[in-house]
């Protein structure tokens, strides 16, 4: 018996396999409110439950690894099970309740609500120059990012005050929650609103954060542009995002590369197209030019009686291959434009008309062939004329015809009223006589 082939979870959820856990959390949302049974619209109930399943993994840092690595077999078994639930049950329930219901607020694969909270991802972006995209180049880069406060040291406790255990957690940074539903009562773990997680409540808050324990910092990074790169690819800083709250790791930095277009270069992918003028005497006779390259210029054989559009390779003179120094790199390919001169000087244009005479080719049209060409012309508006003229006769000749016709007609009515005179009885006699 056929078995059927589960989706991949980056699939289903439609983002990339890079997407940060803030992305997978706000495309899971926005695509499970379409999908939810209660949308009279679009909803499907088996779609939210696969989209349900996909989200419990790829939300959780450590389920994420394990998928990433293994593919669904590495979290058989570890998620939870949707195949049993009714959704369609859960009407009037907002969808942020029934998210933090299952997978819960915060984001997932971290430590409990209390404890240390990863830093968010930041997002940088960097234009560069044609070439430095072509061969490589390190820039340095300044953002702002979430630092722990150098005043409390990320406590958000001003120096020498005093903290208290937070009475309304007991210190655990979160409480739980009863939610009624269809299927009766529920519980889920929230944080506490009144300590914000930290499980203490603070005497004095520190001056220089407000109590936030963070502050929003200005640093510099150093960021190495590899060779070959191209607009749209994004490069990792790991560690330079946001600083977590509580003591928890920094997050990432993306930084996204956007590649100036080039006066002269045309970029597809590893080859560079360049379009190259070449002068008639140069395209006629053949030669050599220099021509320009990312490498800079490059002397180029041009070939006798080449004709414009024409396409010339200089091997490896193109875009080395993104990460990978040691490969072959692309081509230029030149496209050869032959240029006609626009302005000649008297000696320029002797000589190209003694150019013309040796080809025998000639600058004007010859007096036999005018001749011949408007005797043609004569006899052509002459035979059209003839057409007209027939045509008006051949029109005239049916008017006639047509005249010649009703008076037939009427004589032939005549002879018939002439005959029926003829044949009727007289005065005083009958006709069974």
């Amino acid at each position: 018996m056929a078995t059927m082939t589960k989706r991949d979870y980056y699939e289903i959820l439609g983002v990339a396999k890079s997407a940060t856990y803030e992305e997978i959390k706000k495309t899971f949302r926005n695509t499970a409110r379409k999908l939810h049974p209660d949308n009279k619209e679009s909803g499907d109930e088996a779609a939210f439950k696969e989209l349900a399943e996909a989200y419990e993994v790829l939300s959780d840092t450590g389920k994420r690894a394990q998928y990433d690595r293994y593919g669904h077999a590495g979290v058989k078994g570890a998620g939870q099970s949707f195949d049993n639930v009714d959704f369609s049950n859960f009407a009037g329930f907002g969808m942020d309740d029934i998210i933090d219901m299952f997978f819960g607020g915060g984001a997932r694969g971290q430590a409990r609500r209390g404890g240390p909270e990863q830093g968010a991802n930041l997002k940088f972006d960097l234009q560069i120059e044609f070439l430095e995209g072509v061969f490589g180049v390190e820039k340095k880069i300044t953002i702002k990012r979430l630092e722990d406060c150098e005043g409390c040291t990320g406590t958000g406790a001003e120096p020498g005050s005093e903290t208290t255990t937070c009475v309304t957690c007991a210190g655990q940074g979160q409480v739980q929650q009863v939610m009624n539903s269809f299927f009766g009562q529920s519980m889920r773990v929230i944080e506490c609103p009144a300590c914000q997680g930290s499980g203490k409540k603070i005497e004095k808050p520190c001056k220089t954060c407000r109590g936030e324990g963070q502050q929003r910092k200005t640093r510099e990074f150093d960021i190495k542009v590899p060779q070959g790169i191209e607009t749209g690819v994004r490069l990792r800083l790991t560690n330079a995002g946001d600083k977590g709250r509580r003591g928890g790791p920094y997050g990432d930095l993306y930084v996204i590369i956007h590649v100036k277009e080039h006066k002269s270069f045309i970029r597809e992918g590893e080859t560079i197209h360049l379009r190259q003028p070449v002068g008639v005497s140069l395209a006629s006779l053949g030669g050599e030019m220099m021509v320009e390259t990312v490498d800079g210029k490059k002397p180029l054989k041009i070939p006798a009686g080449t004709q414009s559009g024409a396409t010339l390779i200089l091997k490896e003179s193109g875009v080395p291959r993104f990460n990978s120094p040691s490969a072959r790199r692309g081509d230029q390919v030149v496209h050869l434009a032959v240029e006609t001169p626009t302005k000649l000087s008297a000696e320029e244009k002797s000589l190209l008309e003694q150019l013309a005479q040796l080809r025998g080719e000639s600058l004007v049209i010859p007096e036999a062939e005018k001749e011949a060409y408007e005797a043609a012309q004569a006899l052509l508006h002459a035979s059209s004329k003839d057409s007209k003229n027939g045509s008006d006769k051949d029109k005239k000749g049916a008017k006639s015809k047509t005249k010649h016709k009703d008076e037939q007609v009427k004589e032939d009515s005549s002879i018939l009223d002439k005959l029926g005179e003829f044949f009727r009885p007289k005065n005083g006699e009958h006709e069974d006589e």
